[in-house]
C-alpha cells in the first residue's frame, strides 16, 4: 500500500516538473522572437524617352516577402535620430513625415552609400505605424516616395540603383510587446549601385571629374540669374552630343552628360538642374510628354527654373537638334528658353507621377508668359 502512494506521489511530481519546463520554455519563447521582413521592389517603370526613341528605365516600388527563417536575435541594432537633420528642397518638402524619415537617413548616409553595401539603419521609428493593420504597405509607400524625391532632388547620386535597395524589417516580440526594426540594405544584390560603377573609389574618382568640370563652367559666372541660367543651357547644348543609340552606359544621369559629353533628355536635365543647384538657382527636374517636330508624342524631361519671383521652362534637350550638317539657328537654340505655360503646354505636358501607384508630387506654377 506504501509502495503504491509512493509511485503516486512521484507521478504527481515528475508531471508537476514536466509542466513547470513547458510553461518556461513557452514563456522564454514568447519573451524573446525575431521575424525579419523584407519589403522589395517590384517592377514599376519610370518611362523616360527622348526624341524619337521610348526608352523604359525601371524604378522600383516596394512589395513586402516575408523570410522563411526566425532570427536568433543576436543582430545589431542601433537606434538613429534624424529629427536634427535639416533639409530644404523641392520634392523632399512635399513628402509626408515619414517619408521625410527615410530621405533624411539618405542624406545623413551619402558618403557611406558610396560604398553600394552600408547599412541604412532607421531604428524603431517606424513601430507604431508598422502595428497598423496596413502598416507594412504604408511604409512600403513611404519608402517608395522617399527614393522618387531624393533622386530627383539630387542629380548627384548618379550612382545609386534603387530598384538594387531593400527595405528591411525586423519583428522582435516579447511577451505581448512587439517592436519593428527597419534598415535598407542591398538585399541578395552585390550592392545597389548602379552597373557602370563598383567601388567607391570609381565614384569618388567620377565625382571628381565632375567636380572638375563643375568648376571650369563656374569660373564664367555671371551677376544675375538670367545669365547664369542662359550660360549653363548653352555650355550643354554646345558640349552634349544627344546619344540616339540609347545603347551607352550612364547616359542618364550627370557623369555621361558633363564628363563623356553623351546624354539623352534626363541626362541633359540632371546636368542642368546639378548646375543649377551650384549656382543657388531654384530648379526642378520635370517629367511627362513632349510632342516633337514630327508630330510624335514621346516621353520627355526638362526643367523648370526661376527668375525672381516666377518660375519658367526650359528644355536644353530640345534646344539642342540633332543636325546633319552640324549647324542650327539661334532661334532654334533658344525655342525652349525660359518659357511660359502658354507656349509650352503646346508641346510638353507634365506628370507629376513618377512611378505607376506612386506619389503624385506637384511642380511649381508657372509663369503664362516668357521671360523678356
Amino acid at each position: 500500500m506504501r509502495s503504491k502512494i509512493t509511485t503516486f506521489i512521484m507521478t504527481i511530481v515528475i508531471f508537476l516538473v514536466i509542466s513547470v519546463f513547458g510553461v518556461f520554455g513557452t514563456i522564454l519563447w514568447s519573451e524573446f522572437k525575431k521575424l525579419e521582413t523584407s519589403i522589395q521592389p517590384e517592377d514599376i517603370k519610370t518611362i523616360i524617352s527622348e526624341k524619337a526613341n521610348t526608352i523604359d528605365k525601371n524604378i522600383k516600388a516596394p512589395e513586402i516577402n516575408p523570410f522563411d527563417e526566425l532570427q536568433d536575435g543576436n543582430s545589431q541594432q542601433n537606434e538613429v535620430d534624424y529629427s536634427n537633420v535639416a533639409i530644404n528642397k523641392y520634392f523632399y518638402n512635399q513628402l509626408e513625415e515619414q517619408a521625410q524619415t527615410i530621405y533624411k537617413a539618405f542624406e545623413t548616409n551619402k558618403e557611406n552609400m558610396k560604398t553600394g553595401t552600408y547599412k541604412v539603419e532607421l531604428g524603431s521609428s517606424f513601430s507604431s505605424l508598422l502595428k497598423e493593420d496596413n502598416g507594412q504597405e504604408q511604409l512600403g509607400k513611404y519608402y517608395q516616395s522617399a527614393i522618387e524625391a531624393y533622386t530627383y532632388d539630387n542629380p548627384d547620386v548618379f550612382y545609386l540603383s534603387p530598384n538594387k535597395m531593400y527595405l528591411n524589417i525586423e519583428t522582435t516580440t516579447r511577451g505581448s510587446s512587439t517592436t519593428y526594426y527597419v534598415y535598407i540594405n542591398s538585399g541578395n544584390e552585390a550592392n545597389y549601385l548602379i552597373d557602370e560603377f563598383s567601388s567607391k573609389a570609381q565614384i569618388d574618382s567620377a565625382i571628381s571629374q565632375i567636380e572638375q568640370i563643375r568648376s571650369e563652367i563656374l569660373q564664367n559666372r555671371k551677376s544675375n540669374t538670367y545669365d547664369n541660367i542662359k550660360m549653363v543651357h548653352d555650355y550643354l547644348v554646345e558640349n552634349i552630343e544627344y546619344d540616339t543609340t540609347i545603347s551607352k552606359n550612364n547616359i542618364y544621369n550627370i557623369y555621361g552628360a558633363m564628363v563623356r559629353g553623351e546624354a539623352v533628355c534626363e541626362g541633359y536635365a540632371r546636368s542642368f538642374k546639378y548646375l543649377m543647384d551650384s549656382l543657388g538657382i531654384s530648379c526642378t527636374l520635370v517629367i511627362g510628354k513632349g510632342t516633337n517636330s514630327e508630330g510624335k508624342t514621346e516621353n520627355h524631361a526638362w526643367n523648370y527654373v526661376q527668375v525672381g519671383d516666377n518660375w519658367y521652362a526650359i528644355d536644353p534637350t530640345w534646344d539642342d537638334p540633332v543636325s546633319s550638317s552640324g549647324w542650327v539657328s539661334q532661334s532654334s537654340r533658344y525655342r525652349y528658353f525660359l518659357k511660359g505655360s502658354n507656349d509650352m503646354a503646346k508641346d510638353h505636358i507634365p506628370r507629376g507621377q513618377f512611378t505607376e501607384g506612386g506619389k503624385l508630387f506637384s511642380y511649381p506654377f508657372l509663369s503664362s508668359y516668357n521671360y523678356e
